[in-house]
């Protein structure tokens, strides 16, 4: 039985430690370095084009580096591919080392993929063309492959993508091809041979046991502290793979076991993880932020009960389309619906709420800052709070001051 308990406070700063809230942001300008051990601190970054905002994968290093050029990403991703595509929480950016860890999903052990497979059988020989054509021509989107009868139409079968989109996705996701890159207009993918953007060197097939154990290890260490269903949800494994692997790490001595007071489950840790005494930070997360991407997880650690609303009919809305929390200290403070207005060049916040507890004039002034930053990140002139929510006076008089002392 597990001998230490932990108190939520002591959970919560190692979560934020772990994810990397604990440091300052960099001064003097965000660099490719700073980027890039953001990431592999995370092992991975789900990929969501949602642009309403900005697309959730550029947002996650913003909230912990604060304004950087996006352009950073790309790069490490698409030309000197650091780090890759691949299914791993969702459809993810994780380092191309990592990449072996997913083999035995791209061989057909991803039931989330069930239905693609059952497409890419029925189109066994679409697919042998299409793989010709990639090694023939080299990368290549897949709109530039015709469809099976020779067209060019959009179907709607598979999320209404056309054959050959599905089936260049099948071949993506059975690790045939990879993501060479990214076009400009519409963020579309680009294709190549797997072999031709994976190095060698990561291309092994580990065993599966051996694969889950290091997944697990990894969603260990940017948990700071979890359950074995937090765990198990960082890459999305099986809950009773995740048991059974969690508990030949802690008989192996690379995992602990703990209680957290007022959890049902008992935590894991590894031996020496960061317990900071204290947690000073100032963030908007994004809605697929892996700090409370597992809404459980966030519900415990921060007593926030977090929904994203965009497939939720307007009129039955709580908070807003797209609501980002925001994170102050050790806390989460405060909800704002936020909207990119690039045509007025505003950043939009049509609703405001704060959070019970919370001291109003403190969170009013940090969000106000955070806002401002993340406008000019954006290349946004201005930001304009709305009427809606109880918190958006405060907020909106905070925005005014803020600008008055920039």
């Amino acid at each position: 039985m597990p001998g230490e308990i932990l108190s939520v406070a002591t959970a919560r700063r190692m979560a934020l430690a772990a994810q990397g809230f604990d440091h300052p942001r960099p001064r003097g300008g965000v660099t490719l370095a700073h980027v890039r051990a953001a990431l592999k601190r995370l092992g991975l970054v789900q990929i969501d084009s949602v642009n309403v905002l900005v697309p959730a994968h550029y947002q996650v290093p913003f909230s912990r580096l604060g304004p950087y050029d996006r352009d950073l990403l790309d790069d490490l991703v698409y030309r000197r591919r650091e780090f890759v595509e691949q299914w791993a929480h969702e459809a993810s950016i994780l380092p191309v080392e990592h990449w072996p860890l997913l083999r035995h999903r791209m061989d057909g052990h991803d039931r989330r993929l069930d239905a693609l497979d059952a497409f890419m059988d029925r189109h066994g020989g679409h697919a042998r063309r299409v793989l010709d054509e990639v090694r023939r021509r080299g990368a290549m989107a897949a709109v530039e492959v015709p469809e099976p009868d020779g067209s060019r139409g959009r179907s709607r079968g598979w999320w209404g993508w056309s054959v050959s989109k599905a089936t260049f996705e099948g071949l993506f996701a059975r690790g045939d091809l990879a993501i060479a890159g990214r076009r400009s207009t519409g963020f579309a993918r680009v294709y190549d041979l797997a072999e031709r953007v994976i190095p060698p060197a990561h291309r092994a097939r580990p065993a599966h046991e051996v694969a889950q154990r290091e997944m697990l290890r990894l969603a260990a260490r940017a948990h700071g502290v979890g359950t074995a269903a937090d765990l198990a949800d960082y890459y999305r494994m099986p809950i009773g793979d995740a048991r059974r692997r969690l508990d030949e790490m802690v008989h192996a001595g690379d995992l602990r076991v703990a209680r957290v007071e007022g959890w049902r489950e008992p935590v894991y840790l590894r031996p020496g993880a960061r317990r900071p005494r204290r947690i000073r930070a100032a963030a908007l997360l994004s809605p697929f932020d892996p700090l409370i991407w597992h809404r459980p997880r966030t519900t415990r650690l921060f007593g926030f009960d977090y929904r994203i609303e965009i497939y939720t009919p307007r009129a039955k809305r709580r908070w807003g389309y797209y609501v980002l929390p925001f994170l102050l200290d050790e806390r989460l403070v405060a909800r704002v619906d936020l909207k990119a207005d690039r045509q007025a060049r505003r950043l939009r916040v049509p609703a405001a709420h704060l959070e019970q507890g919370a001291d109003p004039d403190r969170v009013a002034g940090a969000l106000a800052e955070e806002l401002l930053a993340m406008a000019t990140w954006l290349g946004l002139d201005a930001v304009t709070v709305g009427r809606r929510g109880r918190f958006a006076p405060a907020l909106a008089a905070a925005v005014r001051s803020a600008r008055v002392v920039s």
